[in-house]
């Protein structure tokens, strides 16, 4: 059924184009088929009409259905450099040239997901101190022609392209546009894999989460199913979501999050993300793979408007994001320490953003074995005076430029929290403090501006947490 919703558009255009085939955007020159999964090809043209479909010296036929659909399964492909054509053949002939075979992900989002390789040319150069090349003249040397970019127009993804063209190569006037973090996430997983690597960006600067779900993915969460939903449920997934299906992807990338810690959303947040992984993976109809940015630091307490922030909003939004790491094959990029306060809820580092991102697919996705996260908060253990905080990913844990750890707090039976001393010891952290002798709960990180400097070997940041995990206790996948 979801099939043919997606491609129902088409049909009155096929019949007035004297039931010519016709192609979703998404299949078009120069694109990238994932590897190793059957490929979808799909469209429309006159009832009963024959269509055949070959590539790579595989083919399949088949024959439109009484509303002008139709679809056939083409045999998965390993990874190919190798540039092929697709020849689609009905009463007309289409013919997509320089297709590749490699690994493809779906980026999508709100603005720091949008935020385009030309804003990134222009931020400031200390952000990139020590690194060579430098990421801010990325678009002054890129030219990837196995790097393969295809950029949803809100408008046209709907509409069938007469010319094919859709995807682009990553250099150029396309590069310029594109979502910074996943250009870098592609360039680091094809030096990693050595694999061509599509990346479909589909995001809408300022958007809320809502909007991105199917409302048939609401009404199928039992947390939703009584409460009022604002937010224009599924006015971009309808737009942008749905016509990419059922072209094969290999997982999922997101970056969202700023406009509903406006909402000073919670709990609700990790329920929404649940519904939005829960129906997208229902989509493409496997348990893909979904990666994922916690916002970074932002002094929501200066914003204007009628709506009043404390420090603690986004800290306790940073938990709720945290929380849905415990919906299965999910993973999370803490970007704490990427924020120098310039560029205030957009800040730079998309080419750090995309590595970090890689890092988790790589580990967790194709299986390199890399510390793929940094230090996250397991349990607690209260010692006479002492707090001792257990971690997982702690591998090396330190201080990132070797000063005393920051933003540890203690608190005892009154529920009050004052700075605590921290000393590593191994895997576990120990805390003190003079204010409170007899500590019940810690807490790190947890301000809306703080920019802990607690890492492990790999120097990623350990984030915001509180010991008592009282949102993610909440949250029940």
């Amino acid at each position: 059924m979801k099939f043919l919703k997606v491609i129902a558009f088409f049909v009155s255009i096929a019949f007035q184009a004297n039931a010519e085939v016709v192609l979703p955007r998404i299949l078009g020159h120069q694109m990238v088929l994932q590897q190793k999964k059957p490929i979808v090809i799909c469209g429309t043209a006159n009832a009963g009409e024959k269509v055949s479909v070959s590539f790579a010296n595989k083919s399949a036929q088949t024959i439109a259905d009484e509303k002008g659909n139709w679809k056939v399964i083409l045999n998965p492909l390993k990874a190919s450099f190798e540039n092929r054509d697709m020849t689609i053949k009905g009463t007309n002939t289409i013919i997509l040239k320089d297709i590749l075979v490699g690994e493809v992900w779906l980026c999508s989002g709100q603005s720091n997901m949008e935020y385009t390789m030309r804003k990134n040319s222009k931020v400031d150069a200390e952000q990139a101190k020590g690194l060579n090349p430098s990421p801010i003249n990325e678009l002054d040397f890129a030219n990837y022609p196995n790097i393969r970019l295809f950029l949803v127009n809100r408008k046209e993804l709907i509409k069938p392209s007469p010319t094919h063209k859709g995807w682009d190569i990553a250099e150029g006037d396309a590069l310029r546009n594109f979502s910074a973090v996943g250009y870098f996430f592609a360039k680091e997983i094809k030096k990693d894999l050595n694999v061509p690597v599509g990346i479909i960006a589909s995001s809408i600067p300022g958007s809320r989460i809502v909007p991105w779900i199917n409302e048939e993915d609401f009404a199928n969460s039992a947390y939703f199913k009584d409460k009022n939903l604002e937010g224009d449920p599924a006015k971009f997934y309808h737009s942008m979501i749905e016509p990419l299906i059922p072209f094969a992807i290999k997982g999922f990338l997101w970056y969202q999050g700023e406009s509903n810690c406006f909402l000073k959303d919670r709990v609700n947040y990790t329920y929404k993300m649940k519904a939005l992984i829960d129906g997208w993976r229902k989509d493409w109809g496997a348990e893909l793979p979904f990666y994922y940015v916690q916002i970074a630091p932002f002094a929501y307490t200066s914003s204007e408007g009628e709506v009043k922030y404390n420090k603690y909003d986004l800290p306790e939004f940073w938990e709720a994001q945290a929380a849905a790491l415990k919906i299965p094959n999910t993973g999370m990029a803490v970007i704490t320490d990427l924020f120098d306060g310039g560029g205030g809820i957009h800040p730079g580092y998309k080419w750090e953003v995309g590595r970090r991102l890689a890092l988790i697919a790589l580990d967790k996705t194709y299986g390199q074995k890399l510390i793929s996260s940094g230090p996250v908060y397991d349990k607690m253990k209260i010692k006479n005076n002492e707090l001792v905080l257990s971690f997982k990913e702690a591998k090396g844990l330190r201080s990132k430029e070797g000063k005393p750890l920051d933003f540890f707090e203690l608190a005892g039976s009154d529920g009050v929290y004052h700075p605590a001393k921290a000393k590593i010891k191994g895997k576990k952290i120990v805390l003190t403090s003079a204010e409170v002798k007899n500590p019940i709960n810690a807490r790190f990180g947890w301000d809306e501006v703080a920019q802990p400097n607690l890492v492990n070997k790999a120097n990623l940041p350990a984030s915001a947490f509180r010991t008592n995990n009282q949102i993610v206790n909440q949250f029940n996948p």
